[in-house]
C-alpha cells in the first residue's frame, strides 16, 4: 500500500514533494528531513538553500575533461604536476572523485557522462566520446604515430585507461570507445578484474580500487 499522509499545511506538503524527488529519498524520510528544517534558525536553512542554488546555477563542468569545477579548466587539468599523457576514462563525476581517494593515480580524467545503454534511449552522442576522440587525435599524427614534440607526451607513449563497470552496459562503452581510438595508436588498458562483474567504481573499497588501477591490464576487445 502506498504511503499516504495528511498534511498540516500546503507548504509542508511542497516541500516533502520536493525533497522526495532526491534519489533513494522516500515520502516518509522526506517528512522528517522537512520538518528537521522547520526547526533550524532561519539562517541556517536560507545558508542551505542558497548553497543548493550557487551548485546548480554557478558550477561549471571543465572544457577539457568534463568534470565539475569552478572555474573553465578544473584542477586537475590544470595541475601541470599530473600525468597529462595518461587519460583515465570514467562513467561520472563521482568515480573521478572515488579514484582519487586511492591516491594511485596521478593521470587525467575524462568523465563521459553515462555510458551506452539502448534500453534507456543512451547513444554514443549522448556521451563525450567525440571530444574523448579528440583529445586523443591531438596528440597524434594523421599516421596514428605520436609524435615526440607533441605537448605533453614527451616521448613516451600515451595511455587510455576504461575505467569502466564490468557489465554489459560497460563493456559495450568501452569495446566502443576502443574502436575510436586504436587507429592513432595509443595503449588501451582497462581495470584490473578486482572488481566483481557489474561493480560500480563508487562502491568499491578504496585498496580494492588502487590496486585494479596499479595492476591494470591491456584492453582486450
Amino acid at each position: 500500500m502506498a504511503y499516504k499522509e495528511n498534511y498540516p499545511s500546503k507548504l509542508l506538503e511542497e516541500a516533502v514533494d520536493a525533497i522526495s524527488t532526491l534519489p533513494g529519498v522516500g515520502r516518509r524520510s522526506a517528512l522528517r528531513l522537512a520538518l528537521h528544517l522547520l526547526k533550524q534558525p532561519a539562517e541556517n536553512v536560507h545558508h542551505f538553500t542558497a548553497a543548493i542554488d550557487h551548485l546548480r546555477d554557478d558550477v561549471k563542468y571543465c572544457r577539457t575533461c568534463r568534470m565539475i569545477s569552478d572555474d573553465e579548466i578544473c584542477s586537475i587539468c590544470s595541475d601541470k604536476s599530473r600525468d597529462h599523457r595518461t587519460i583515465c576514462v570514467v562513467e561520472s563525476v563521482r568515480d573521478v572523485m572515488s579514484i582519487e581517494n586511492t591516491g594511485q593515480f596521478h593521470g587525467v580524467y575524462h568523465v563521459l557522462g553515462g555510458i551506452i545503454s539502448p534500453i534507456n534511449g543512451i547513444g554514443p552522442s549522448d556521451l563525450t566520446i567525440k571530444e574523448l576522440v579528440q583529445r586523443v587525435a591531438a596528440f597524434a599524427t594523421p599516421e596514428g604515430m605520436f609524435e615526440a614534440d607533441a605537448p605533453g607526451i614527451d616521448g613516451a607513449p600515451a595511455e587510455v585507461i576504461l575505467a569502466l563497470s564490468g557489465d554489459v552496459e560497460g563493456e559495450t562503452t568501452a569495446f566502443y570507445i576502443y574502436r575510436q581510438i586504436s587507429q592513432y595508436g595509443v595503449k588501451v588498458s582497462s581495470l584490473a578484474r578486482g572488481l566483481g562483474f557489474g561493480d560500480d567504481l563508487e562502491y568499491a573499497d578504496e585498496l580494492t580500487l588502487g590496486r585494479s588501477i596499479i595492476n591494470r591490464q591491456v584492453f582486450k576487445p
